[in-house]
Formats: structure tokens, C-alpha cells, sequence
């Protein structure tokens, strides 16, 4: 997921495009309160009011995810009550350094409800948020409701108990919203939970259970939240998992002891973000094969472009747990 400019350097030239981009966001705030709603769908408003989607008045809740994995599980809960965009819907765009657009800040303007990831992940759609105020609008910030402070790992969509959290909190959203259709929302609930994430929730239990305690080793931070919850056991240090996901140089240190773990075969499998395959990262699955390690990959966003979160997880799932028993001859 590496674009041109560097994480860092990316951020920098950021900075001007989201003072451009809030202005026009203040433009499209005044446009959307001040048209009229002839379709029936929910929009910013005046009224201050949330807007209701009952199965009655055929009124949609808009909803705005900053990232697609969010909005895929939004959209699968809310059902035919609401109408979910995802900013981030490219598998080429990098979430962390990505620069909105006006396009982005009308359809912020007309949101009755929002997902954002926080954490310092996604800081410009907090910019977006603050330069489009709307009365009634419920954020759902994920970071603050597992209890994540900025500093900490990002990736909570990695964890599957964060995951479940989010699931519960945006079907309770939902129904504050729309109280009329909260059977709805609770039906949609379940389903999602039990049938939906059935092979998911499988693939998870399977693995904690076969493989609890292997020796892993990763590429970034992202793999961190999911070697917690199915219960691996990660030997890369932190320190050079966060600068790889930050787009900074990990230490000498750092790599000489990968390598040496590598070298060594402590880790059993390496794990590897394929949308952040630094020059370190690829030297690191070259080394790993070398030594006869199997290799899974993970991405940041969802892939291939249309995937449901469920079967993008399950997809990386299963190939973890194929090289899990490749290495461990379970």
C-alpha cells in the first residue's frame, strides 16, 4: 500500500489539502442544509433531529465509515434501513495518509451517522467531522470505544473481540436512530454474529485452540491485534512492527535480531502486510522462504475491491492457519 511519497512525507503535504478541503467542506455544509430533501432520504438538515428510517417512511440513515472494513460491517447490520459509503473503498489508498476530497466533504455534510477509526489512523477524518458540525449526528469513534488512547495500535479491526464490540455498538446506534425498526436491527444483529461470521468466528476458535503458544513473526503492527485474539505468540519486537507501520526506518538492532530469528527458525511463520512490502519487509519473506518459514499475508483494507469483510478475513484465516499446519505438521 506504499504510494509515491512516504507515510511521513505524505502526512506533511496533507496538511495543506485538508485546510482546502475545509473550507469546502464548510461550503457543502451550507449546500446540504439549505436543499431540500424531495427524495426521502436522510440528510443534514436543519431540524437538528436524527433521521429516522422506519420501515414506514422508506427514509434511509446515512451513514459515512472512514474505511471499508467498517462500512462493510455497517452495511450488513443496518440492512435495507440504511445507506452506508466507505471514503476509503481502494485497495490502493492508504488509510493512514489519505487527503479527502470535496466529494468527501458533501457526503460527511449529509451524515446522520459516522464511523471513524481514530487512534491516529484516519486524524483527517476527525478534520472532516469538526469542519462539518451537524445536530443529532452520532460519531462512533473505535478507538475510544475499546479503549484505545492515540499511541496505541491502530488496527482493531485485526482483533476479532474488538470487532464484536463494534458490532454491538453500531447496532445500538442504529437503534437510536431508528427506534421504530429496532427488531430490525436486532434481527440483523444475530444474524451477522451467528450465521454470517459463522466460518470466521470458526476459524478463529480453530486456531486458538490448535495453535495457541507457536512462535510467530510479522512485518508491521497490523498482525499484532490478530496473533493476540488467536492466541499466537509474536517474536517480532514491537519497535520495528510500529516503525513499519508508521513509514519510518526500523533500527539496526531490530533487523539483526529478525534475522536472526529467521536464521534460527523461532518463528514458525511470518506474516506479512502485501500492500506495505517495504525493501526490509520483502528481504525479510525472501529470507523466511529461504529457510523453509511459510509465509500468510494480511492487507489493510479490504481486498479484492468489493469484498465483504467476512470474506476477507476468512480468506487471510485460512491462510494463516494453512501455513500454521504446514509448519507445525498439525
Amino acid at each position: 500500500m506504499k504510494a509515491a511519497l512516504s507515510r511521513p512525507q505524505a502526512r506533511t503535504k496533507r496538511i495543506a489539502a485538508l485546510a482546502t478541503v475545509g473550507v469546502l467542506a464548510a461550503s457543502a455544509l451550507a449546500a446540504c442544509s439549505t436543499s431540500s430533501d424531495s427524495s426521502g432520504s436522510s440528510g443534514s438538515g436543519t431540524s437538528g433531529k436524527p433521521a429516522a428510517a422506519s420501515s414506514g417512511s422508506g427514509q434511509q440513515i446515512q451513514v459515512v465509515a472512514a474505511e471499508n472494513f467498517w462500512g462493510s460491517i455497517a452495511s450488513q447490520l443496518g440492512g435495507s434501513h440504511v445507506k452506508v459509503t466507505s471514503i476509503i473503498d481502494n485497495p490502493d489508498a492508504d488509510p493512514h495518509d489519505y487527503e479527502p476530497t470535496a466529494a468527501d466533504a458533501r457526503t460527511v455534510a449529509g451524515a446522520r451517522m459516522t464511523i471513524v477509526n481514530g487512534i491516529g489512523y484516519d486524524t483527517w477524518a476527525d478534520k472532516l467531522l469538526s469542519a462539518n458540525p451537524a445536530a443529532g449526528r452520532i460519531q462512533l469513534k473505535v478507538g475510544d470505544l475499546v479503549g484505545i488512547a492515540p499511541g496505541g495500535n491502530p488496527h482493531r479491526w485485526y482483533s476479532p473481540q474488538n470487532v464484536h464490540q463494534v458490532i454491538g455498538q453500531i447496532t445500538a446506534d442504529y437503534k437510536k436512530l431508528d427506534p421504530a425498526d429496532a427488531a430490525d436491527f436486532d434481527t440483523l444483529r444475530s444474524t451477522f454474529e451467528t450465521k454470517t461470521l459463522g466460518t470466521y468466528n470458526q476459524l478463529i476458535t480453530g486456531i486458538k485452540t490448535k495453535y495457541a503458544g507457536t512462535p510467530i513473526g510479522a512485518s508491521e503492527s497490523i498482525v499484532s491485534p490478530l496473533a493476540d485474539g488467536l492466541g499466537l505468540k509474536m517474536l517480532t519486537p514491537y519497535s520495528f512492527l510500529s516503525a513499519i507501520s508508521e513509514g519510518t526506518d526500523p533500527t539496526a538492532h531490530d533487523k539483526s535480531e529478525i534475522d536472526r530469528q529467521i536464521k534460527d527458525k523461532q518463528i514458525k511463520v511470518y506474516v506479512y502486510n502485501s500492500q506495505n512490502a517495504t525493501p526490509d519487509v520483502q528481504q525479510q519473506v525472501k529470507e523466511a522462504r529461504a529457510e523453509g518459514i511459510p509465509v500468510a499475508t494480511v492487507t489493510e483494507t479490504l481486498t479484492p475491491a468489493g469484498a465483504s469483510f467476512q470474506q476477507w478475513q476468512v480468506r487471510e484465516l485460512r491462510g494463516l492457519q494453512a501455513a500454521l499446519a504446514k509448519a507445525t505438521g498439525k
